[in-house]
């Protein structure tokens, strides 16, 4: 082996001098962030949603109306037939 090739090869990994700290460069290089415009679109909905009313007060009144009146018939195919629909949705 060749000592020669061994003090190039040190001398490759020699720390190079300390950087001297400069108040101004630290000041001048603040760290930055910029919201996207689709973030900025999902936040103005999220907004909305949260807003909103859970419950549809038209619907609920107009279902409390037939209900009362009796006029309110739902099919027994139908319901089976929705019950069946959302099984075989959720187990696949």
């Amino acid at each position: 082996m060749r000592v020669e090739a061994v003090n190039q090869i040190s001398q490759i990994y020699k720390p190079s001098g300390a950087k001297k700290f400069n108040k101004q460069d630290s000041v001048n290089n603040r760290d930055a962030y910029e919201i996207s415009q689709s973030a900025k679109d999902y936040q103005v909905a999220k907004k909305a949603v949260a807003e909103a009313s859970d419950v549809r007060e038209d619907k609920v009144a107009q279902l409390k109306e037939a209900l009362a009146s009796g006029s309110y018939n739902v099919s027994a195919q139908e319901v089976a037939e929705k019950i069946v629909s959302r099984y075989f949705d959720y187990t696949v």
